[in-house]
Order: C-alpha cells, then structure tokens, then sequence
C-alpha cells in the first residue's frame, strides 16, 4: 500500500519574506526623516525658549538694580537669582551671548535658533 498523503509544511516562502522587508524599509524611509526633523524642530524651540528667558532675566536685572540700557550684564548677575541658578544650555551645541540691555540674547548655532 502506498502513501498518497501529501506532507505539509508551514513557513513562510521567500517572496513573503521578501515583501515584508521591503514593506518595512518603506515605512522605516518616511519615518527616519520625519523624526529627524521633528528633533532639529524641537531643539530649535528649546534654543529660543532660552533666549527669551535670558533676555527676560537681564531686563528683570536691569530693573531691580536700576541700570542703563547700555550696560551688559555677566552670568553671575542673572543665572543665581532670574533663572533659578541654572545656565541655560542650548540643545544644538551652541553658545549664548547676553548682549547689551537694549539687545535680545543670541545663540551661536545658526538662524534658526534666534529669539524675535
């Protein structure tokens, strides 16, 4: 007598394996770079949220100790007591620079970290 059933095995053939990954490297290939610039978007924001408090503090300096409009605060004025002890850090790497009372604060990462 012979056997006549047919044995069946289950996986997955290499075509569907095939689609799947290339489904995948799709879905990875719009992601990766709407995640990416939603980063750089992120610490944009974070940068000029940091100008605005920077120059907010030295203003609040100015007025508390009566200064004129020319004067250029240091850290140690502002950081200890109009921004809670703590020195900004900007997100990109950059540098802040106070600047003078009647000037807003800069960052020196580029254009698109600027307070308006």
């Amino acid at each position: 007598m012979q056997n006549t059933e047919k044995q069946t095995t289950s996986g997955f053939t290499l075509i569907e394996i095939m689609i799947v990954i290339t489904i995948v490297g799709l879905l990875l290939a719009v992601a990766i770079p709407s995640m990416l610039h939603a980063r750089d978007q992120s610490a944009s924001r974070i940068c000029r949220e940091n100008l605005r408090a920077i120059t907010h503090a030295k203003q609040r300096w100015a007025m508390d100790n009566n200064k004129p409009t020319t004067v250029v605060p240091v850290w140690d004025d502002i950081v200890p007591i109009y921004l809670q002890g703590q020195m900004p850090v900007c997100p990109g790497g950059g540098t802040y620079s106070i600047e003078s009372l009647d000037e807003n604060a800069t960052c020196s990462y580029g254009s698109d970290h600027t307070f308006d």
